[in-house]
């Protein structure tokens, strides 16, 4: 593909984008804006979480890890499974039943203002350092393949990344984030597709072959059954599990669109049906 075919794509996503914020912020207010008047739709949700979990840092790195230590990472992704389920029985109830906009308000309740105000910013810094290496990482990516092309400098397209997510958030808060996270899952899933298929073509293989040929690599692999390496599957599986719960369960980005769903076995729903059924 040309750079400029895949920039006009880069562009019209973002147009999209755009046009999902304009359209949901219609009527919004500061309700709207940080629970989506609880009235957010639980399967919309769970189906944006995958692009919510997932990022570029993930279409890079974990092919690499992959080709390092097998299927490995899949012990983690186990782990993940128990996370979900302490999230829907434990922590979705608290925050349901104190009717927190902040889930650091439970801080607020049991420890005071100080604890509360620490959990936050915990959130903003640790989510401004993941944010920056993660949107540095995509930035250096597509300056590479499409905009040393047309002569664009990095600092150009950074702030123009910056200047285009800010549009789209501010515009709706959570009721848009909600549907743009549909998008960008779709997207993202589109992507995973199209390359698989072209991968395969290239290498003249069918899922078939390309399972077999991963086989007699030793690449599908999952679990490491010595007791002495860091990738023991019980070790892997307890990191997975407390993963979850601290960058997920305790995380206000990823909870507030869980809190955002009217009723508390729906938001459950997201945590315990959708990780399972897959």
């Amino acid at each position: 593909m040309s750079a400029g075919f895949l920039f006009s794509i880069v562009i019209a996503y973002f147009i999209l984008l755009l046009v999902v914020a304009w359209k949901t912020s219609k009527n919004s207010n500061n309700e709207s804006f940080f629970i989506g008047n609880r009235s957010s739709n639980w399967m919309l949700v769970a189906f944006g979480m995958i692009g919510t979990s997932l990022s570029g840092v993930t279409f890079v790195s974990v092919p690499g890890a992959v080709g390092n230590d097998a299927f490995g990472y899949m012990q983690i992704t186990l782990g993940y499974m128990i996370g979900y389920l302490v999230i829907a029985f434990v922590l979705l109830p608290l925050y349901y039943r104190l009717q927190l906009t902040s889930i650091y308000g439970y801080l607020k309740t049991r420890m005071g203002m100080l604890s509360y105000k620490t959990g936050a910013w915990f959130f903003i810094i640790s989510r401004l350092l993941g944010a920056t290496a993660r949107l540095y990482l995509v930035v250096n990516i597509l300056q590479a393949t499409i905009l040393d092309s047309f002569g664009i400098p990095f600092w150009v397209s950074t702030v123009i990344i910056l200047v285009m997510i800010i549009l789209y958030t501010f515009e709706g808060g959570v009721k848009t984030i909600v549907w743009t996270d549909t998008l960008q899952t779709s997207g993202m899933l589109l992507g995973l597709i199209i390359c698989t298929i072209y991968l395969l073509q290239h290498m003249n293989m069918n899922i078939t072959e390309s399972l077999d040929a991963m086989r007699s690599s030793g690449l599908s692999r999952i679990f490491s059954t010595d007791v002495n390496s860091k990738s023991y599957f019980i070790k892997q599986i307890l990191a997975g599990a407390f993963i979850t719960l601290s960058m997920t369960g305790i995380d206000q980005e990823m909870m507030q669109k869980s809190i955002s769903v009217s009723k508390l076995k729906d938001s459950q729903k997201i945590w315990y049906r959708w990780p399972l059924s897959w």
